[in-house]
């Protein structure tokens, strides 16, 4: 396994587990459920933690691909840029959860203002995540890129498209 392949591994732990938490905490915020609401907050933490490997994983997963790198370095840059702005928001969404986790020790639930404002936070955030993940996407993936064409070496040509 490379730094490419672990990095591919685990950015889909953030990606995952964002909305997943959001699902959980708006059905415990909607139908009072306080372990609902600890747990929310329990994988927020995680997915926060999740995003430390992933981010520092994208560089060697770079340099992984050097030899490519060069055609594709503007969705390189772009992504590199989205996924700063993820692990700002994805340690802040952990921060946070750690916060709500923690004044909710003594308590049954954490307060409703601590679940509304962790919920606004991990919607901004999976919104980041999402973003992030899509212009990871099109770094390999040319088929998800507007506008964009297969080269001619790897496209098939008229005669082996029609025989398909």
């Amino acid at each position: 396994m490379n730094a490419a392949h672990l990095h591919l591994m685990l950015n889909h732990v953030s990606v995952l587990a964002v909305p997943f938490g959001l699902a959980i905490l708006g059905w415990a915020m909607f139908r009072p459920r306080p372990e609902f609401a600890r747990l929310a907050l329990v994988v927020f933490v995680v997915s926060a933690l999740a995003t430390i490997p992933t981010y520092l994983t994208g560089e060697p997963a770079e340099d992984a691909i050097e030899g490519v790198a060069r055609a594709i370095e503007p969705w390189v840059e772009a992504h590199e840029d989205a996924a700063l702005v993820s692990l700002i928001l994805g340690g802040a969404l952990g921060v946070l959860a750690i916060a709500g986790l923690w004044s909710a020790r003594r308590a049954v639930s954490p307060s409703r203002p601590m679940m509304t404002a962790s919920l606004v936070l991990a919607l901004v955030t999976a919104g980041s995540l999402a973003y992030t993940a899509n212009l990871g996407g099109l770094i390999r993936h040319t088929e998800i890129r507007g506008g964009a064409s297969v080269p001619d070496a790897v496209a098939p040509s008229r005669e082996e498209h029609h025989e398909r």
